[in-house]
C-alpha cells in the first residue's frame, strides 16, 4: 500500500516517508530516548501504531495518522482531525480540518479554509487566519496570506512581513526565499543574506545548501559561495556526511569536498540515515553501508530511511511493514 498522502488537507503532509521522498522527523531525540519511537501501521483500512519490537500498542482504529511529535500525534476520525497521546488516548478531539503535528509547543491547524496555531491543551493560541501555515522552527513560522509569504512568531506578529513570492521555514538560521521565480536565503530580520539568483534551493544541512543553476545542482556555503560547483543532473542535501547525486541515469553519493565516495552505479538512491541508505537497483530497493556495500540485498519494491532501528518497506502492491536493520520483518502486513 502506497502511504505517502495528503492529510486531511494540510499543506503536504508525508507518512512513510518512501524513497525517493525523504521522511520529515519531528519526534526529538529526548522523546525516543525516554519513550520510545511509535510507528504507524494501517490494516483493514485503518491505522494504528506499533512499537520498535513489531507489537502494536495503538490498535488500528484511525481514519488517517501521523508520526508523534513531542508525545502527541494527529489522526483523523470521523472526517475531523485530532490529537492522541501515547496511549491512544484522545485529548484534543477531532474538530479540526486540517492540522500537523506540534513543534516548539504549537500545532498548525485547519478551520473552514484557514490556518491558526493551538496548544498542547486544543487552545488557539492563534487564531485563524492564514492561507498558509508551517511548523514553528528556531522560533518563527512560516505564514502566508494573499499569495505572499512571511514569518510570525508564537503571538501571531509577522515578524517578517508577508512580502515574498515564496518561502521555507529557517534551518540553520537562514531560510530559504524567492521573488519572481528566482530563489535565495534570508536571516532572521527579513533580509536577503544571499541574493535571489537560484532557479531551486533548498534548506542548508550540514553547512550547505542544495540549488540549481541552469538546469543543474550544486551546493553552496552560508556565503552563497559555490563549494561544489553545479554539475549534476539530480541530488539530495547532506546527511551523515554524503550526500546521493545523479549524473545521467545513473546514481552515487559525495563528500562535503564534492568527491565521489561512492561511485554512480544505482538507479536510484536515498539519503543516509543510521549509517544505512535504501539503493535501487532494476526495479528493486536494497540498503548499502558508506563504502557503498550491500548490507541487505535488493529485494523490496519500495524502501524507506532507517528511524531508530526500524524502516519501511514495500514487497508488494498490499504487502508492506517494517524491518531492522538486518532486513528481517519486525511487522508486516497479514
Amino acid at each position: 500500500m502506497k502511504r505517502t498522502i495528503i492529510f486531511c488537507l494540510f499543506l503536504t503532509f508525508l507518512f512513510g516517508g518512501i524513497y525517493g521522498q525523504t521522511k520529515a522527523t519531528t519526534t526529538s531525540e529526548s522523546e525516543v530516548v525516554e519513550s520510545g519511537r511509535l510507528y504507524t501501521i494501517v490494516v483493514a483500512g485503518k491505522w494504528g501504531y506499533i512499537d520498535r519490537t513489531g507489537k502494536v500498542v495503538i490498535q488500528p482504529q484511525f481514519e488517517l495518522a501521523a508520526d508523534f511529535s513531542e508525545e502527541m500525534a494527529l489522526v483523523k476520525v470521523g472526517g475531523k482531525c485530532g490529537y492522541i497521546d501515547r496511549k491512544g488516548k484522545v485529548v484534543i478531539k477531532p474538530q479540526f480540518d486540517g492540522g500537523s503535528g506540534f513543534s516548539q509547543g504549537v500545532a498548525a491547524v485547519q478551520v473552514k479554509g484557514k490556518y491558526g496555531y493551538i496548544d498542547r491543551a486544543g487552545k488557539f493560541i492563534i487564531k485563524p487566519q492564514f492561507d498558509v501555515a508551517g511548523d514553528f522552527s528556531e522560533g518563527l513560522a512560516l505564514a502566508g496570506i494573499s499569495g505572499k509569504y512571511g514569518f510570525i512568531d508564537q503571538s501571531g506578529n509577522f515578524i517578517i512581513e508577508p512580502k515574498f513570492d515564496f518561502a521555507s521555514g529557517f534551518s540553520e538560521g537562514l531560510a530559504q526565499a524567492g521573488i519572481e521565480e528566482k530563489y535565495g536565503f534570508i536571516d532572521r530580520e527579513g533580509n536577503f543574506v544571499i541574493e535571489p539568483q537560484f532557479d531551486e534551493v533548498y534548506g542548508f544541512s550540514q553547512g550547505l545548501a542544495l540549488v540549481t543553476v541552469g538546469g543543474k545542482w550544486g551546493y553552496i556555503d552560508r556565503t552563497g559561495k559555490f563549494v561544489i560547483e553545479p554539475k549534476f543532473d539530480y541530488a539530495f542535501g547532506f546527511s551523515e556526511g554524503l550526500a546521493g547525486v545523479g549524473i545521467g541515469d545513473k546514481w552515487g553519493y559525495i563528500d562535503q569536498s564534492g568527491n565521489f565516495v561512492i561511485e554512480p552505479r544505482f538507479d536510484e538512491v536515498g539519503v543516509f540515515s543510521e549509517g544505512q541508505a535504501g539503493v535501487r537497483v532494476g526495479d528493486k530497493w536494497g540498503y548499502i553501508d558508506k563504502t557503498g556495500n550491500f548490507l541487505i540485498t535488493p529485494q523490496f519494491n519500495r524502501a524507506s530511511e532507517f528511524l531508530d532501528g526500524l524502516a519501511e518497506v514495500e514487497i508488494g502492491e498490499e504487502n508492506w511493514g517494517y524491518i531492522d536493520n538486518t532486513g528481517r520483518f519486525v511487522w508486516k502486513v497479514k
